[in-house]
């Protein structure tokens, strides 16, 4: 698929971060969007942006809201898009949508262990089995699973559990990388590629606590104050006590603003090397020059990835501090 103009996309997590950026360089090709998220505040700003960009004159771009982990409502979005698309046929599927959460699988609540997992992992599984029918009836299609390098390196570093989401994305991970076959063998119009980004600037650190919340607001309640504090205090130990929550907010809103500002690749760097992959027809899409590096390393050394001489050696490489 060399061009995507006059084709039809389906893109999950469009709110933000690469979902948005996602939609907004398809459509910027003419290519009609389908895009879905589980915010209707976030979504709505994409839909304002992509108007703004002034897509070619016919292109259609339609906003959903969903949630990924939940198959009835991944069949509603599917039913819109074909409704307000009329068309039953589809070119793209980018199940991209994912939250962090869950770290420990030892001292996290299941529920909040269960929601990382069942967005991260359910939200790519039932979206191709959601979307699927679509593409067996297009001449061309493409699903384009994000994975993440914790796809293939399970830790943020040695310091931090980071349990559920690596899980989900090693799952993610393996189901495209069999689906190569599969597809080949029953449906050989459409390829299939995983995506396995380093760190990219993105507002997921924020979002996730809003998801896992159930609260789309910007401000901490108290029961996000204790969790933040809970999760600080594996890092600070007894000294996290001794913090007020004005303090505690504070510490969290930094950690969300360096995960979406000090970072090696933007989401809009993201979504063009995605593509590029796509038009490529590459199964294995790294985003990042970060993600080739610990790709590399990993692949060198794997008996000792989970050392804290490997973290070491990785930080020098890439200049990752995110769990150091």
């Amino acid at each position: 698929m060399k061009s995507f103009e006059g084709k039809f996309a389906v893109v999950t997590g469009g709110g933000a971060g690469m979902g948005r950026e996602l939609a907004r360089q398809l459509a910027a090709e003419g290519c009609n969007v389908a895009t879905c998220d589980v915010s209707q505040k976030n979504i709505a700003e994409t839909a304002a942006l992509i108007e703004k960009d002034r897509p070619p004159q016919g292109t259609r771009v339609t906003t959903h809201v969903a949630d990924v982990s939940d198959e009835a409502q991944l069949v509603r979005f599917r039913k819109e898009a074909e409704e307000r698309h009329q068309t039953d046929k589809l070119n793209l599927l980018f199940n991209n949508a994912g939250i962090g959460g869950g770290g420990s699988f030892v001292n996290d609540s299941r529920e909040e262990w269960e929601r990382t997992f069942n967005v991260c992992w359910g939200g790519v599984y039932l979206g191709c089995r959601t979307f699927l029918p679509m593409m067996l009836g297009a001449d061309e299609g493409h699903i384009v699973n994000t994975a993440s390098v914790n796809g293939f390196w399970a830790s943020l570093g040695p310091h931090v559990s980071h349990t559920a989401y690596a899980a989900a994305k090693f799952a993610v991970k393996g189901f495209t990388e069999a689906l190569i076959t599969d597809l080949r063998l029953n449906a050989p119009h459409i390829k299939c590629s995983v995506v396995m980004p380093g760190h990219i600037g993105t507002s997921i650190v924020a979002n996730s606590r809003k998801v896992i919340s159930g609260r789309d607001e910007d401000q901490l309640s108290a029961e996000d104050i204790a969790r933040a504090r809970a999760r600080i205090a594996r890092n600070m130990g007894e000294a996290a006590s001794q913090l007020t929550d004005e303090q505690i907010a504070a510490l969290a809103a930094e950690q969300a603003r360096r995960f979406l500002e000090d970072v090696p690749t933007t989401a809009a760097q993201a979504a063009t090397i995605i593509l590029d992959g796509v038009r490529a027809e590459r199964w294995r899409i790294l985003v990042g020059d970060d993600a080739h590096a610990m790709d590399r390393l990993v692949r060198e050394d794997p008996e000792h990835a989970y050392e804290l001489e490997f973290f070491s050696r990785l930080i020098e490489a890439t200049g990752w501090r995110l769990g150091g």
